[in-house]
């Protein structure tokens, strides 16, 4: 089993949980709904959601602020694997150049981006990724939202790296990343 987690206003109706269900066929690929925007929300509601999978141990790939909530839940939940696409591991670093910017979810919802937006989501970052958490992740040089760098720089030391040139925020490396999934889903879970 796989669970997506959707990138800050996304769902998960997004088109990268539609490649992988599509691609990755005929293992399950879930992709929960929740508010990325609401980091205290979204935690509760994706706690919820992996409590309810009980002994589950899915592979997990979270995309921008996906990737963020999955590092997060990884220490809370047996994860078989962790992939982070793009991923925003320090995004009160990233709200301030977007202050008083009224943004809209994909699912119609709008908000405003506060400086206690970006504040709300250090409660729930990682001081030291390099904990044994099985860690592959899919970087686009050209991602235009996310200095690349800062999660190369996180876990050079501790997980799997595959960093593209070009690319951007939305991603462009989709079937690489899922030639990398496949094998995971179908064999033993390598670390």
């Amino acid at each position: 089993m796989l669970v997506y987690l959707h990138g800050l206003n996304s769902s998960g109706r997004a088109a990268k949980a539609d490649t992988l269900r599509a691609r990755l066929s005929p293992y399950p690929v879930l992709a929960p709904d929740y508010p990325a925007h609401q980091p205290r929300a979204a935690v509760e509601r994706l706690t919820a959601f992996f409590a309810d999978l009980g002994s589950a141990c899915p592979a997990v790939i979270g995309s921008s602020m996906g990737g963020f909530y999955g590092q997060w839940l990884a220490r809370r939940f047996a994860f078989s694997h962790l992939f982070l696409i793009n991923p925003a591991l320090t995004p009160w670093d990233l709200f301030p150049s977007r202050l008083g910017e009224i943004m809209t979810t994909a699912l119609g919802e709008t908000y405003q981006v506060t400086a206690e937006l970006g504040e709300a989501t250090r409660a729930y970052g990682i001081a030291d990724p390099c904990d044994g958490v099985p860690t592959t992740l899919f970087l686009d040089r050209g991602d235009e939202v996310i200095d690349y760098r800062i999660a190369e720089s996180l876990y050079r030391d501790c997980g799997r790296l595959l960093i593209w040139d070009g690319g951007d925020h939305g991603f462009q490396h989709m079937e690489e990343a899922i030639d990398c999934i496949r094998p995971h889903l179908s064999g033993p879970h390598p670390a």
